[in-house]
């Protein structure tokens, strides 16, 4: 699921708050339960049943939830299968017709035009799938579904107040599966804070302005931290004999340190002053790259591993950096097994965060001990090997 900053912020910051919240049993009863709290938020009475009418449970949308196999994916492959030549051609274009728009972003927010390109490709094409979802249904099914109920609920009341200001239509907005809108996939909340009439039309429409949706996106980026005219990642060449245990996200060193080592850029320079760590998606055999603290911002947007990489890398591809060099890497585990790995991982003590098949940060970290303990290289990259000699 892309888990977007606002939701990530209101986990922390509402949780206690909405621990309580009711969720599952009778829907109509859980809808009930939301008009009295938009009641109690100040609401009028017209405003709610405008918004509740015809707001019905959707079990496509839970059905979606539970099918997000895509991830399971490695780097390279991933990568591959959404990069494109037609889609690079098709970058480069938007970067040209929208190029005062960017000037603008770059100015105005700091953000690169590729980070924003790759993101608008990889939600939605260019804005050209948007998803059919009903977003009112969509938030208030999963707010209903007793998993997650902390992260949508206030969802639908942001959702709620945009359609007071008549930004929202209840009946006829739709976007993804899990209430995300627009040409790069904002949850009403970020739309609140965020949004920007970027064309001056007098509104803030981000599913039929790219304007409004690309300015918008770099407002909520530079909000989580974006630094101006700093890199993100940068594809590098590491030497013979190198200590794979030092790669990592928490190992952090200036950019000077790595290239006293011995890693050297594949094209262009390093930012030698920058903090940086050493990420190898694919294990030591793989393509290898610097992330700097920009590439950290990536995780807000989305925690899947496999999405911030191949996003930071499309947005350096866009920016003229040439294809990565896959190397060799060890093969990697199918989902089954890597639910196998994790079972195992568990069993020894580690805290994966759940057997999903999902090589997310705990499996990694875990790995990474295993590997340390027998003699392997490394690198958190999850092999046939480890998990046999586990």
């Amino acid at each position: 699921m892309r888990l977007m900053p606002c939701v990530l912020a209101l986990l922390v910051s509402a949780a206690p708050a909405l621990a309580q919240s009711n969720c599952g049993g009778d829907f109509g009863a859980f809808v009930a339960g939301l008009k009295t709290e938009a009641t109690q938020k100040g609401y009028d009475a017209g405003t709610i049943d405008g918004f509740f009418r015809g707001v019905r449970r959707d079990p496509a949308v839970l059905r979606a939830d539970g099918a997000q196999g895509v991830f399971q994916r490695p780097f390279i492959d991933f990568a591959r299968r959404l990069i494109s030549a037609d889609r690079i051609t098709r970058g480069k274009r938007n970067a040209a017709r929208y190029d005062s728009i960017f000037d603008r972003i770059e100015q105005d927010y700091g953000v690169d035009r590729g980070v924003l390109l790759a993101f608008w490709a990889f939600e939605t094409d260019f804005g050209a799938v948007q998803g059919d979802f009903n977003t009112a249904n969509a938030l208030v099914t999963l707010a209903h579904d007793c998993r997650r109920p902390e992260l949508f609920r206030p969802q639908i009341f942001a959702a709620l107040e945009l359609y007071r200001r008549g930004d929202f239509d209840p009946a006829n907005t739709t976007g993804a599966w899990a209430g995300e809108i627009g040409m790069v996939q904002m949850l009403p909340q970020d739309i609140l804070d965020n949004g920007v009439d970027g064309d001056g039309d007098g509104i803030v429409s981000l599913k039929t302005s790219a304007p409004d949706a690309l300015l918008s996106g770099a407002k909520m980026l530079q909000g989580l931290g974006w630094r101006k005219g700093e890199p993100w990642i940068h594809e590098v060449e590491v030497p013979a004999g190198f200590d794979w245990s030092l790669s990592g996200l928490d190992t952090v060193k200036p950019a000077g340190d790595w290239a006293a080592m011995g890693i050297k850029a594949r094209d262009g320079a390093l930012a030698q002053d920058l903090p940086a760590s050493l990420i190898v998606p694919q294990g030591h055999k793989g393509p290898a790259f610097l992330a700097y603290p920009n590439f950290n911002v990536y995780f807000e947007w989305n925690q899947s591993f496999t999405y911030v990489m191949t996003a930071a890398y499309f947005g350096t591809r866009l920016q003229g950096a040439p294809v990565f060099e896959a190397g060799n890497p060890d093969p990697g585990l199918s989902g089954d097994q890597m639910k196998a790995l994790q079972r195992k991982l568990a069993a020894r003590g580690h805290d994966v965060g759940g057997i999903d098949g999902i090589l997310g940060a705990g499996t990694r970290a875990a790995v990474r001990a295993e590997q340390a303990r027998l003699g392997l290289p490394v690198d958190a990259w999850p092999t046939p090997e480890l998990l046999n000699r586990l």
